[in-house]
């Protein structure tokens, strides 16, 4: 059960690399932000690609499988984009919420696409669950608040979307890739498509501009990402997609502890009940999905 401990480390990771994220976007714009922590990740991921001894089966790699890691990456790409821009407008606690209900969207496609119909009420009731537990967790801010208040909601939305199409594409993928080198692989494409962004939007000149301390908090957050995806694309690999996805989503239960220490931002008691229900979910799910 080895992929059952690495999905949780990638929830772990993960869970932190929001609050990285949420450090590095004070002042920097949220594109370059995931231009820049990309190609942490790509450094991170092609060395233990180097490490594990699997660069030699890039040569290997079937077309079929290229073809899906590429429209994982680019799923990718468009899911970071659209969640650091919400990260950048509205409260950690709010937006990392809405970003996990890709885990409903996911679960249902591995049934549908993937056949994973054991244990298919229970499946489907911890997804309920968990889809009660997201929309607990989302509360609206004040009228009083900046004009964005509600911005942050819509690419929230889109990110979670592409963010379920990752999950699902890199599932077909993967197969028969070995896990490090089919992450460094999307992570590439990640790179091409988030510094073309940069500058189809004439942002390359804000690099330069990034302050020491938000650099290093975006490096860091690109460490943490390269070491979730790791541990997520081999639990990927080898385990239950409707199970791996849920768990790396409890990710949130991390970024809720470290959201309330760093930046004060406490959970109501709405909201602490939905998180309950999540981990109920991700809980009955990993034990008896």
């Amino acid at each position: 059960m080895l992929w059952l401990i690495m999905a949780v480390l990638s929830a772990v990771f993960a869970g932190i690399t929001s609050i990285l994220v949420k450090c590095g976007v004070k002042t920097t714009d949220s594109d370059v932000v995931t231009a820049l922590r990309t190609v942490v990740v790509l450094l991170f991921s092609w060395i233990m690609v180097f490490v594990v001894g699997s660069a030699g089966g890039i040569t290997q790699v079937s077309t079929r499988s290229l073809t899906f890691l590429i429209l994982s990456g680019f799923a990718t790409g468009a899911s970071w984009i659209c969640y650091f821009r919400a990260l950048s407008m509205g409260d950690v606690n709010k937006v990392v919420p809405v970003d996990k209900s890709s885990t409903v969207l996911s679960v249902l496609l591995a049934i549908i696409l993937f056949g994973e119909t054991h244990n298919l009420a229970v499946k489907l009731g911890s997804t309920l669950l968990l889809g009660v537990g997201i929309l607990m967790m989302v509360e609206h801010k004040q009228a009083e608040q900046h004009e964005n208040s509600s911005k942050w909601i819509l690419y929230a939305v889109l990110g979670a979307v592409f963010a379920a199409l990752t999950s699902i594409l890199a599932k077909v993928g993967i197969e028969g890739v070995e896990s490090n080198l089919g992450t460094a692989i999307r992570t590439g494409v990640v790179l091409i498509m988030s510094w073309a962004i940069v500058f189809m939007k004439g942002k390359q000149h804000q690099v330069s501009k990034v302050n020491r301390q938000e650099m290093l908090f975006i490096a860091l957050s690109g460490i943490a990402t390269g070491a979730s995806w790791l541990c997520y694309y081999y639990a990927i690999q080898n385990g239950i997609v409707s199970v791996v996805v849920p768990i790396d989503k409890m990710s949130i239960l991390v970024t809720v502890l470290f959201s309330y220490i760093v930046f004060k931002e406490k959970l109501s008691r709405r909201a602490a009940i939905g998180l309950l229900l999540m981990l109920v979910g991700t809980v009955i799910m990993a034990v008896w999905g």
